[in-house]
């Protein structure tokens, strides 16, 4: 299993992610360990939603990243769930 995710930074961002461990991804968010959200900081996690494998949750969070109006990333967090097929 793998997960496609969604933070929210203090600055009010969106940062994409995906990985085959959730919590533990979510530890070196939180920790700083992470040198892409290191400076970011982020606040909350917004969205989480799981795919058979890491492949398929790669390329949804490649097409989420290339969306570039923050409103579309806000309905997708609004409506609880990524449409966006792998």
């Amino acid at each position: 299993m793998a997960w496609v995710y969604i933070l929210k930074t203090k600055s009010g961002k969106f940062y994409i992610g995906s990985t085959i461990n959730l919590e533990q991804r979510l530890k070196h968010h939180k920790g700083g360990n992470t040198p892409s959200t290191y400076r970011l900081k982020f606040d909350s996690l917004l969205l989480s939603q799981k795919y058979d494998t890491l492949k398929d949750a790669r390329s949804v969070e490649s097409k989420l990243k290339k969306l570039k109006r923050k409103d579309y990333l806000q309905k997708i967090v609004e409506d609880g769930f990524i449409k966006i097929k792998p």
